[in-house]
């Protein structure tokens, strides 16, 4: 086994890496790194690689940068409890929760997956699925997921469904390509997305996206609830409005603190 000094030492040089990057550099090269880090070149390229192969470092599609992936959040998610954007953010997730939704989720994109970054559930109500700050579900067919992919450029929505394999979660899980980028394209048009029992048998999903001042997804907003609590018309007629207000207060609240898209993260 590793000498647990050496180990140590590794996972010290590993952190020293992470914390090259910050936000005036979200994005730097090898010999950046290296220099940031106060290590050699060859050093920083071997540890970058295997924080690469471990989802922690992306590689930025078409240059030599390097950039952290949202995984790193996976190390300990007491600084996100410390994130402004949680507080900020809480009171709007709050008010969606009651008599027609059950939770409110605030998710970013990473990867072929939506990230929930914030969830607020009904105190007493047990929804039956385990879901929590950190968790992901696929992009391709979660309303959080598709709400932001509906407003990347055509090559990252093709970028984001080919990272992985798309599976049928339920028998209403929509897999096919050409069905996607349709639901894509109405999505950007009525500025929505439900979903009906495509990820949990019985649990209807609605999101809007969280846009910056160019139009590009920081976020989205979504809302759960049972199925057998109302028809599907009726969730829609009572839940579409307040989501999209929630999401144009949190867009305009992420834009005064000078927040900006994430895009996709590459594999």
């Amino acid at each position: 086994s590793d000498n647990p000094k050496n180990v140590v030492q590794s996972l010290g040089k590993g952190f020293r890496v992470l914390e090259a990057f910050g936000p005036t550099e979200p994005e730097l090269t090898l010999a950046e790194v290296a220099r940031r880090a106060g290590m050699d070149n060859a050093t920083a390229f071997r540890l970058l690689n295997t924080l690469v192969m471990l989802g922690y470092v992306a590689r930025v599609p078409g240059g030599r940068a390097f950039r952290l992936s949202l995984k790193v959040l996976d190390l300990g998610f007491n600084a996100i409890a410390r994130m402004e954007l949680r507080e900020s953010v809480r009171p709007v997730l709050r008010s969606l929760v009651g008599e027609v939704n059950e939770a409110a989720s605030i998710g970013v994109l990473d990867g072929p997956d939506a990230v929930y970054i914030e969830r607020v559930q009904a105190g007493m109500v047990r929804l039956g699925v385990d879901v929590r700050v950190g968790s992901r579900i696929p992009a391709y067919c979660s309303a959080l997921g598709l709400a932001m992919l509906a407003y990347l450029p055509r090559e990252d929505q093709m970028h984001v469904l080919a990272l992985k394999p798309r599976v049928k979660l339920t028998p209403r899980t929509v897999t096919d390509t050409k069905e996607i980028l349709a639901r894509l394209a109405k999505l950007r048009k009525q500025g929505y997305i439900v979903i009906d029992q495509e990820i949990t048998s019985g649990l209807r999903a609605l999101a809007a996206p969280v846009l910056d001042i160019d139009g590009h997804p920081i976020a989205a907003v979504s809302v759960v609830a049972p199925v057998l609590r109302m028809s599907l018309e009726a969730f829609l007629k009572l839940a579409v409005a307040p989501v999209q207000e929630a999401a144009r207060t949190i867009s305009k609240a992420m834009q005064a603190g000078g927040a900006t898209a994430l895009p996709p993260v590459a594999a």
